[in-house]
C-alpha cells in the first residue's frame, strides 16, 4: 500500500499551516511534509506547531541542510519531538540549497562529506550513545542526549545526484526525492540508494519518499507548465501531473510501481486553494490508489 502525504508549501504564510494542518488531520491525510526553504520557515518550529494542532497524521520535514546545524541541536530537536509526539514526525536532513548555504556563510567545501559524518553522528546520538568524533566537519566530544529516544528514529536524506543518493542508501534509512523527479528517476535513486545500502553491509528496507508536482482545477495545466518551465524541467517526460483524480491518481500510482513507498502531492506555489488542494487530494485522490 503506498503511502499518501501533501505538501503545506512555504511560499504560504505560517499563519496558514493551522488551517491545512487540522484538514489533513481530519480527512484522513496519511503524511503532511513541511519544507525548511531558505528564507521562508523554520522546519522544526512549524512541524511541532503543526503536530501540537493534530492527532494522528505524521509530519514530515524535507528537509533541514546540515550545514546550518551543529549535529547535536538536530539530535536534540530530534528527540524532542519523537518523545512529545511518538511515531508522527519525519526527519530527513540534506545539502541544502547550495546558493542559499554561501548566503549565510554555511557553504562546505565538501556537501558530501558533510552529510555523511552528519548522518553518522545524528544516528549515533538517535540511538542514544555517548559519541565523540573528530571529523572534517563534524566535532563531538563526550555528547550524548540527556533525553534520547524511547524507540528507533528513522532518519531520511534528501539527494538528487549519484553520489548523494548512494550515500543515503549507505547511511540512511530513507531517500526524500524532489518534485523534478521523473519515473525513470525514481527507478535510478532507487538502484543507487540499495547500491550504497549493500557496500555498507546494511540490511532491511529503504523507504523512498517521492514529491509529485499536482495541479487540479480551473488553469491547471498552465500552472503545472510555467512552474516547470521555471525549474528547468519543462522537457523532462514524466515530471508533474494535471487534471482530474483519476489522471493523479495514475500518476502516484506509476511513482509507487517504480519503487516509491511515499508519494506525497506538491500544489504549485500560486495553487490558489490549499485547503481545497488537500480535500482533493484526501477525498478524490486517495481513495483511488491501491
Amino acid at each position: 500500500m503506498t503511502t499518501f502525504g501533501v505538501v503545506f508549501r512555504p511560499q504560504l504564510p505560517p499563519e496558514r499551516l493551522r488551517a491545512v494542518a487540522r484538514l489533513a488531520d481530519e480527512t484522513g491525510i496519511e503524511e503532511l511534509w513541511l519544507w525548511e526553504d531558505c528564507f521562508l520557515e523554520g522546519g522544526v518550529s512549524t512541524a511541532a506547531a503543526a503536530l501540537a494542532w493534530t492527532e494522528r497524521v505524521r509530519v514530515g520535514i524535507g528537509l533541514l541542510p546540515v550545514p546550518l546545524r551543529n549535529v547535536a541541536v538536530t539530535a536534540m530537536e530530534a528527540a524532542t519531538l519523537e518523545r512529545l509526539f511518538p511515531g508522527r514526525a519525519v526527519l530527513t536532513v540534506g545539502h541544502g540549497v547550495q546558493d542559499w548555504m554561501g548566503q549565510v556563510g554555511a557553504r562546505a567545501d565538501s556537501p558530501l562529506a558533510l552529510l555523511g559524518e552528519h548522518l553518522d553522528a545524528l544516528r549515533a546520538l538517535l540511538r542514544g550513545e555517548r559519541v565523540s568524533v573528530r571529523g572534517r566537519y563534524v566535532r563531538l566530544d563526550d555528547v550524548a542526549l540527556d533525553w534520547p529516544p524511547p524507540h528507533p528514529v528513522d532518519v531520511l536524506a534528501g539527494g538528487t545526484g549519484p553520489r548523494t543518493l548512494r550515500l543515503t542508501g549507505e547511511k540512511a534509512d530513507g531517500t526524500l526525492l524532489t518534485a523534478t523527479t521523473s519515473v525513470d528517476g525514481v527507478r535510478r535513486a532507487r538502484r543507487l540508494a540499495e547500491e550504497g545500502r549493500r557496500a555498507a553491509g546494511r540490511d532491511g528496507h529503504h523507504r523512498v519518499v517521492v514529491y509529485l508536482l499536482a495541479a487540479t482545477g480551473a488553469g491547471a495545466a498552465d500552472r503545472l507548465r510555467a512552474e516547470l518551465a521555471a525549474e528547468g524541467v519543462a522537457s523532462v517526460p514524466d515530471v508533474g501531473v494535471a487534471g482530474d483524480a483519476a489522471e493523479v491518481a495514475a500518476a502516484v500510482r506509476r511513482l509507487a510501481e517504480a519503487g516509491a513507498d511515499t508519494v506525497v502531492l506538491q500544489p504549485t506555489a500560486d495553487e490558489p486553494d490549499p485547503e481545497g488542494f488537500v480535500r482533493f487530494a484526501a477525498e478524490r485522490v486517495r481513495p483511488l490508489l491501491p
